[in-house]
Order: C-alpha cells, then sequence, then structure tokens
C-alpha cells in the first residue's frame, strides 16, 4: 500500500482526532531526513481535497469535519451544485448565497446545511481550496472612470470590477481579458485589472479569440517542447521495430481508418477477420502514442496541462504538436505506425446474437491499406452500384463483415441497458472570412455507429483487463442518478402520457433507454431526452472504477484517442507496462497510487472547460448566421415552454426565444403540471412538437439571444 493510501487509510479508520503535522510524524514513525518529502505529500493531499486542514494547524480527512471536496459547477440561476471528488457521493445543492465567493469549477470543500429542497442535499462552501478562474474574458463597460467586465461565460455570475489604474487604455465595449486581482467575497464582486485588449466586440474573429483566452491555452507550444520533438522521426524505421521483440507485425494485416473528411489526427483503425462460420476476429489499432511521449518529459507535461485537444468552429487546439498528432502519431494510409492492438473474438448465434470467447492486448505495428471516411463507408453499405465500392473492393467484404457485427454489438449493447440518446449535432460551415456559410446537421448513420461499437468494445476489454489485475488505472465512470431527480424527471413525463418504471428502489439504465425508445419520433422527443440527460450524472474520469451507468457496464475506460486525450495516453502507459511484464512493482504501483487522482481530477476539469469552449463555439457562429435574416420568416418546432415564452427551434438546429409578452391575440398563462400555454380568452394551446411559422426580430449576439415573433401555429 502506497504512503498516501495508508495515510488516508489510518486517518479515516485508526484516528479519533484530528492531528498536528508532529503527531502525524511520530504515529507513522517518519524519519527526521524524510519529514519534508511527507511534508509535501500532506500540502499535495491538502490540494487535492482529500486531506482538511483546520485553522488550528490540525489534519484530518475532511467527512471527520463533516466536509465534503469536489468542483462547483454553477448553472445560469447564479445558485450551484457541487461535484463531489469521490463519484459514489451525491451531487449537493448550493444556493448562491451560500457560495461564499466560490465561482465556476473551483475547487471547494462544502459543509451540508439544512435542506428546503426535499431530499436532495444542500450545502455551504466551508473553504476554497483552487482558485481556477485566474482570468476572465468578458465585455467591458465603462463608467467614467472605472468599468465592469461582464463575463462571456455565463457561469461566471459575477461582474468583474476595474478600477481606474487597472483599465489601462481599454475602451467602453471593447472584448478584453482581465485577470483577478481581488476574489469575489459575500456580496461583493471580484476586482481584476485589464491585461489584454482584443479588440471591438464585433471585429471578424474576436469572438473565437475570446473562447480561446478563455480556456487560458497557449496558441503555441513552448520552446522546450519544439526541441523535444525534433529529435522524433517522421518515420516509423525497420529498426525501431526490430528492436522490440515483443511488438506483434501486423503489416499484412487488411486495416482501414473511418473517420470524418475533414480529420487528421486518425488515432484508431480497424480489421475484422472470419475465423470459421461463427466466429468475428475484431482488431481495434490504436496510436502508441506514449512511445513518443515519454512521461514526465517537457512534451508529457504540456500533453497534461492541455488534457485534451479542443475542436472550434475555425480550428483545432492540440494536445500534442502537429508533428505527432497528424504525423507520426496519426495511422495514414500506406505508411507504417507503431499501435497498441486489442483483439476480440466473438461467436455469433442467430440473427443478433453475439458473445466474447477471447481477447488480446498487444503492442505492434500496422500498415493501413486505406483512409476511409464516413460518407464513403455508408456509401458502400448501402449503395451496390456506389463508385466507392469499385474503389475500395479489396476492403467491401470485411466491411459487411462490421456492419453485421456493429448490428449485433449495438443491439446487444442496448438489451443489456446502454442508452442511446438521439441528438441533432450541426457542423458549422465556414466561408474564407471565417463567417457562418451554412448549417449542416450531423447525422449518426451505420458509419459512424460501427466505429463508435468497436472503440466501445476495445474500451471495455482494457477497462475489464486492469480490473481483473487489480493494477492502479483510470476508469471512465458514470455514477447512478440521484433517486430525487430521478423522481422529479418521473413526474415530469408523466404530463406526456410516460411513467419510468423502478423509480422508487433506484433506476435501471434500460429503463430510462425504454423511455428513449417510446419517444423517439414524437413531438416532446428532444424536451424529454434533454431534461433526462440534465437529470444524469456527468461521466467523469477516475481511479475508482464504479461502472458507467449510461452504457449499462461495469468495466469501461478511455483508451481509444491517445492523440487528443491524456486520459487515454496514460491508459497506454500502464497497459504496456503490464502486459510487458506481467505485473507492476509495488513501487509503480505506489507512484500510480498517487498520481491518478490528480490526473482524473484535472483531466475532468479540463474535459468540461473543453465542451463549454466547443458548445460556446458554434452557438456563437450559429446566432451569426442569423444576423442578416431579421425580417424572414421560417418554419419551426416548439422545442421548449416556460413562465416567459416559448422557444422555437428552426430545421437548421438555431433556436430561439418568443416572450410571452409579445403573443397578441391573447392573455397567456403557463400551465406547470400541463407544460403548456393556453390562452384566457381563446383557449388556444402551445404544446411541446407543435409546429408553427416564426420571424426573426432580435439577434443578440453577446447574450447569444434570438428573438422570434409567432405568426402562426401550423398544427
Amino acid at each position: 500500500m502506497s504512503a498516501r493510501s495508508e495515510l488516508l487509510k489510518s486517518l479515516r479508520e485508526d484516528v479519533h482526532r484530528p492531528l498536528t503535522k508532529e503527531e502525524i510524524f511520530e504515529k507513522f514513525e517518519i524519519a527526521k531526513d524524510q519529514q519534508q518529502i511527507f511534508s509535501d505529500l500532506l500540502d499535495d493531499l491538502i490540494k487535492s481535497g482529500q486531506i482538511f486542514k483546520n485553522s488550528q494547524g490540525l489534519y484530518g480527512v475532511p467527512e471527520k469535519f463533516n466536509l465534503i471536496g469536489g468542483r462547483i459547477e454553477k448553472i445560469a440561476s447564479g445558485n450551484a451544485f457541487l461535484i463531489p471528488d469521490d463519484p459514489e457521493k451525491e451531487d449537493i445543492y448550493i444556493s448562491s448565497a451560500n457560495m461564499n465567493g466560490a465561482m465556476h469549477n473551483d475547487k471547494v470543500f462544502v459543509r451540508p446545511v439544512h435542506s428546503e429542497r426535499g431530499k436532495s442535499q444542500a450545502g455551504e462552501v466551508a473553504e476554497i481550496i483552487e482558485r481556477v478562474n485566474n482570468k476572465i474574458v468578458g465585455n467591458l463597460e465603462k463608467y467614467k472612470n472605472y468599468g465592469f467586465l461582464i463575463p462571456d461565460n455565463n457561469r461566471i455570475c459575477n461582474d468583474v470590477f476595474i478600477p481606474p489604474e487597472a483599465l489601462n487604455g481599454a475602451q467602453n465595449g471593447q472584448k478584453v481579458v482581465a485577470k483577478i486581482t481581488r476574489w469575489p467575497e459575500k456580496n461583493r464582486n471580484p476586482e481584476g485589472e485589464i491585461i489584454e485588449i482584443l479588440g471591438d466586440k464585433d471585429d471578424a474573429g474576436v469572438d473565437i479569440e475570446a473562447i480561446i483566452r478563455q480556456l487560458d491555452l497557449p496558441g503555441e507550444f513552448p520552446d522546450q517542447v519544439l526541441n523535444q520533438i525534433e529529435n522524433i522521426p517522421d518515420q516509423v524505421s525497420e529498426k525501431t521495430i526490430q528492436k522490440d521483440d515483443e511488438r506483434q507485425d501486423l503489416r499484412d494485416l487488411k486495416l482501414v481508418t473511418i473517420d470524418g473528411a475533414d480529420a487528421k489526427d486518425l488515432d484508431d483503425a480497424v480489421s475484422i477477420e472470419k475465423l470459421s462460420n461463427d466466429v468475428y476476429r475484431l482488431g481495434v489499432h490504436i496510436a502508441d502514442v506514449s512511445h513518443y511521449v515519454t512521461e514526465d518529459s517537457p512534451l508529457d507535461n504540456e500533453a497534461y496541462s492541455r488534457a485534451t485537444s479542443i475542436y472550434l468552429v475555425d480550428r483545432v487546439i492540440p494536445m500534442l504538436p502537429k508533428k505527432l498528432s497528424n504525423g507520426i502519431c496519426s495511422l495514414n494510409p500506406q505508411v507504417d505506425r507503431l499501435t497498441m492492438s486489442v483483439f476480440i473474438e466473438y461467436r455469433l448465434h442467430g440473427k443478433h446474437g453475439v458473445e466474447i470467447i477471447d481477447h488480446q492486448i498487444t503492442k505492434s505495428v500496422i500498415n493501413s491499406n486505406h483512409r476511409l471516411t464516413y460518407d464513403q463507408v455508408q456509401n458502400i453499405l448501402e449503395n451496390e452500384n456506389s463508385s466507392e465500392r469499385k474503389e475500395y473492393s479489396d476492403f467491401v467484404e470485411e466491411l459487411e463483415m462490421m456492419n453485421d457485427l456493429r448490428d449485433r454489438l449495438r443491439q446487444n449493447r442496448f438489451d443489456e441497458g446502454s442508452m442511446d440518446f438521439n441528438f441533432t449535432e450541426v457542423k458549422v460551415e465556414l466561408d474564407e472570412e471565417g463567417h457562418p456559410a451554412n448549417l449542416k446537421k450531423r447525422h449518426h448513420r451505420e458509419a459512424e455507429q460501427l466505429i463508435e461499437e468497436f472503440m466501445i468494445a476495445a474500451n471495455r476489454i482494457v477497462a475489464a483487463e486492469m480490473s481483473w489485475r487489480e493494477m492502479p488505472f483510470i476508469y471512465r465512470v458514470h455514477e447512478e442518478p440521484d433517486l430525487d431527480r430521478m423522481q422529479q424527471f418521473n413526474e415530469f413525463i408523466h404530463n406526456f402520457g410516460y411513467r419510468l418504471k423502478g423509480v422508487k428502489n433506484g433506476v435501471h439504465p434500460r429503463a430510462l433507454q425504454e423511455i428513449l425508445e417510446d419517444v423517439r419520433g414524437s413531438k416532446e422527443e428532444k424536451i424529454i431526452e434533454t431534461v433526462m440527460l440534465r437529470s444524469l450524472k456527468k461521466a467523469v474520469y477516475s481511479e475508482k472504477n464504479i461502472g458507467h451507468f449510461g452504457l449499462g457496464i461495469t468495466h469501461y475506460s478511455h483508451f481509444t484517442s491517445p492523440i487528443r486525450r491524456y486520459p487515454d495516453l496514460t491508459a497506454h502507459r500502464v497497459i504496456k507496462e503490464t502486459i510487458t511484464e506481467g505485473y507492476l512493482s509495488d513501487e509503480r504501483q505506489d507512484e500510480l497510487d498517487n498520481q491518478l487522482p490528480k490526473i482524473a481530477d484535472h483531466c475532468s476539469l479540463q474535459e468540461r472547460r473543453a465542451m463549454d469552449a466547443e458548445r460556446d463555439s458554434v452557438d456563437l457562429k450559429k446566432i451569426e448566421f442569423m444576423e442578416d435574416k431579421i425580417g424572414e420568416e421560417f418554419e419551426g418546432i416548439i422545442s421548449g415552454i416556460t413562465g416567459f415564452g416559448i422557444f422555437v427551434e428552426l430545421e437548421n438546429t438555431v433556436e430561439g426565444l418568443v416572450h410571452i409578452k409579445n403573443l397578441r391575440d391573447d392573455y397567456y398563462h403557463y400551465d406547470e403540471q400541463k407544460y403548456h400555454l393556453i390562452g384566457e380568452r381563446t383557449k388556444k394551446i402551445y404544446r411541446i412538437g407543435d409546429e408553427v411559422k416564426v420571424k426573426v426580430t432580435k439577434v443578440n449576439r453577446d447574450d447569444r439571444q434570438l428573438d422570434f415573433e409567432l405568426l402562426e401555429k401550423l398544427n
């Protein structure tokens, strides 16, 4: 057991009062020459939220002080939830009055308080462990000789006061970056100093630059990293391959990559072999990034800091430099590449049956036959006369076998309880000047599903293997939802005639999947899917394997995208060491026990920030797309109803609001029980899913808002 684990276990189970640092040294018999190392360990445990140090300098585990550690997730109302570090604990509601100066994504200790929200836990921020929002991006509103920065991120609900001496030449209406100089306190805004002026808020390109600054990520890689990658070759040499006896040579195996047409970082390839009439051997081959990104090198430290590649509408901010992400690590066709391969043998039975009979994880070298796109694969699968079918005739049989296996795996997964949301994605197509020219819907067809199922299959195998071996590992986990949220969701869907099974005793994901299947194609599909998703916990990274509720499986990890996700790179290192040696030394296990909680927490935070930025960049361009369409009429579907108005989604996925005050033919009242608006005189009813015609009346890019006038109800 590592020193970290032993200390935490003892403080939880053997110690019945808070201890001073000297008492901890004495209890654990820490020699004088080791006390500084142990002090550093204590500081690290405090920063990670696993140990609490009170104002008297006494140490203990948080639960002994009636505290829960985690990160703040603010909602638009100004209230928030604590997302606990322990994924098995329930989220805790925190009212704006109990934030005590904490901001979105800050790491904090929360003390439970009496709840006015039924069975939901509530709390107040007792201590802030780590501040995250050191820099804030937004619009400057200037008043005489001082100003306020209005944050672009609507989850940072505090405007930042900018005193006269800290304006540094910034003018009213400019998009700026401010460094926080004084953190918020109860009933007091944070203060800041302008450190960068991005330009006028309406200038071309400023909006996306603001999103990048909001992430606080550098555009370029530091010199140390660039110096390191100079020594990385552009091609895989035969000498490198021959030097590693344990690396399987798969260069004669037929395999392909399947990705979007504009993808450049190709980190997965797939193969399939028919071993007998009822046995398929699937191969999932993932770029061996860890071969080039050595642990604790400048390149590794930068990859850890970024934690993920970020895909904005007009650019990619990569986790790794292009020399790796688009070059030596990318599984480009007709070139040798180092990989980690997962082989899974399946026995087929009946029309949809499938079961795993064997698997293997190995280091490998491959040479991809083709770089296929989703559109090409889809044309091959659904059109026997397609040009793609002729061009790639050497791989048509394999694609058809893959599609058969895809169907079986997908059906089997849903039978086990995996959930399948049907949200429409949109790709923003830009013109040469970076303005949105078109909004194109993305469809989740068989080609996309094929890769999705194979990646899930590989991730499951890897996680199960490491769990069985009882090795320290980083898992992708998704906790069961809070019971009270499921009861609230059940009350919501009851208004549409649906009922959630087993809600009194804890919900099985299969019950939620049945609801998703029942609402598919209905008027209320989108709103029910949206409310269901908001009722679930968020998937995170954790060193604890508690399973993945949404997928309905007990072992899951992220292994298949090491070019763009740091947890996958970490998983590769542990797997490679384990399968090479057959075990991990006690010293290495101790090291991983210390590292993995920090890696998991950091990567979960960076993932959330990246997702926010990606969504913001799309939403921003959607609004910009509508700026020249004021006065134009569109048909749409009512996607939501509130007490202040009707949300309408257009065919192009843009959503806008019809304010209730602008409904002119009657006075309308909101029925909370039935989720509809009803006219006082006419008794006209507006429900979710109704088709309507609207006119665009206002476009506000700053607030990401679009206002409609309701012209008529179409059905």
